[in-house]
Formats: structure tokens, C-alpha cells, sequence
């Protein structure tokens, strides 16, 4: 099984290929504003790295959000453009499940947090076994944190700083994790592929859509 992992969904590029439980090429690097120029050409380097052509790929895992509307849209444009052209599937999957599972923590809870501004992050909390006890969300830090309040020891993963007082640590995706939890879910056709924000965009809310 070849497959090719791609996550924009902040302003780093999170990209791998996998090939039968190995790793063979990722790409870790923050792109910041030029997210959307490079992050084509860097994806399409991991297949020389990988020495396979994309037409190898058996299926394509994509990061659908939560998270920055334009890095979101930017991944999930390139992961329908190559799965579309090769009719391969596409397994969507969910940037805080990705988050939570590249706990080092591996015992704790894991509540992975992406900051959205004005006292509002996106979250949710995992146990060990991955079960969902707080489902993504949109939500005010203050409410989450009285969400949690029951459960412990709490491992916060986030790349942003977030002022709150469980154990924090960096994002460092464990790509290959990531796709051996997901391998065996059943792909869909890139076209029925769509980002998920959680919240409305600025222009929706001003518009009140």
C-alpha cells in the first residue's frame, strides 16, 4: 500500500509517503505565507525521495480541518487534483485526531488546540485508546478548560501559544501513526471531498449566514 499524507491545514507543510508500514519521504517545515507557492513543489519532491511516481499511489490521506481556512483549501485542492487524475480515493482526516495521535504523552489524555483568535481555539480531548470525549470543536478556551476539569493528566499538543496550565507540547506529526490509524478506513471520491472549518468564515458571520 502506497499512500500520500498532506496536511496544510496551519502554516506548516505536514507531508509524507508511506509504503507498507515505512516511511520513506516527509516534509516538516513552516512555510508561513508561502504555504501556497511551495507546498505543490515540495510534495511532488517526496515521490523522487520515495524513488516512486504518483501514479504509484494507492490512496491519498488529507487533513480537511480544523484550522486556517486558506491553508485548509490549499491541501485539500492539491489532495482532489492528484486523486481525481490518478481515480484514486481520498481518506479525509481530522487535523486534531492527527494531533492527538502524535501525543508523545501516549497515557494521558491528549487535547490537541489550534488557536482561533479572540479567546477561541479549536479542540478536543482523547483518551488513551483514542475514544472521543470531547468531539472537535469550535469553543471559547475558558468553556473547554471547564469541559476537561475532570479529567487527568492532560497532554495539550498545539504549535500556538495557548496560556493554560496542563502540560503543553510542540506538534510534531507522527506521520506514519497517523496513516496506520486511518489505512484501513474507506476512501471517497475526491470530488465528495470538502474542507471542514467548524466555524463560519468572517464573511459569513458579517453577512449572518
Amino acid at each position: 500500500m502506497k499512500i500520500l499524507y498532506v496536511d496544510t491545514s496551519s502554516n506548516y507543510l505536514y507531508s509524507g509517503i508511506v509504503i507498507d508500514n515505512s516511511i520513506k519521504s516527509e516534509v516538516k517545515e513552516k512555510l508561513g505565507k508561502d504555504l501556497s507557492k511551495v507546498a505543490l513543489p515540495k510534495i511532488i519532491k517526496l515521490f523522487d525521495e520515495a524513488s516512486i511516481t504518483p501514479q504509484d499511489l494507492d490512496k491519498i490521506m488529507v487533513v480537511i480541518g480544523p484550522g486556517s481556512f486558506t491553508g485548509v483549501r490549499i491541501g485539500v485542492t492539491i489532495a482532489k487534483t492528484i486523486a481525481w487524475s490518478l481515480n484514486i480515493p481520498i481518506v479525509p482526516v481530522s487535523g486534531l485526531t492527527a494531533m492527538a495521535l502524535s501525543n508523545p504523552m501516549s497515557d494521558n489524555y491528549s487535547m490537541p488546540l489550534i488557536d482561533a483568535r479572540r479567546g477561541y481555539v479549536y479542540g478536543a480531548l482523547y483518551d488513551n485508546n483514542m475514544n472521543s470525549v470531547v468531539e472537535d470543536t469550535h469553543i471559547e478556551l475558558e468553556e473547554l478548560k471547564n469541559k476537561v476539569k475532570n479529567y487527568c493528566p492532560i497532554t495539550v499538543i498545539t504549535n500556538n501559544d495557548i496560556e493554560i496550565s496542563y502540560d503543553v507540547v510542540k506538534y510534531n506529526p507522527d506521520i506514519l501513526k497517523i496513516v496506520n490509524y486511518f489505512k484501513d478506513k474507506e476512501g471517497i471520491n475526491p470530488h465528495l471531498v470538502n474542507p471542514i472549518y467548524l466555524k463560519k468564515t468572517e464573511a459569513e458571520e458579517k453577512a449572518n449566514l
